[in-house]
């Protein structure tokens, strides 16, 4: 397998790496409500629980990015500026 260290090559099969690399897309889901809890992870890893199913690919580019983009100079227009003030109180 290309994406495994030569060094671990002994210490772990492929099954179990491909296992390790399905839970942790499984982690990075889209939708937080669709991620994992970390007792669920656990068991997932060591196999006592099945894997579930991915809901979208992980770092999903959604379809309502507009076709044109708005340029740099564009977002410079725009954009606005914030300002905050800060008051130092002292003891007397």
């Amino acid at each position: 397998m290309e994406l495994l260290d030569e060094c671990l090559n002994e210490s772990c099969t492929e099954s179990e790496v491909i296992r390790c690399l399905y839970v942790g897309l499984l982690c990075v889901q889209q939708r937080a409500k669709d991620r994992s809890d970390m007792s669920v992870v656990v068991l997932m890893l060591n196999g006592e629980k099945l894997l579930q199913q991915l809901k979208v690919p992980s770092f999903y580019i959604a379809s309502d990015v507009p076709p044109n983009p708005i340029s740099l100079e564009q977002k410079c227009i725009q954009s606005s500026k914030n300002e905050i003030s800060q008051t130092t109180l002292e003891g007397r």
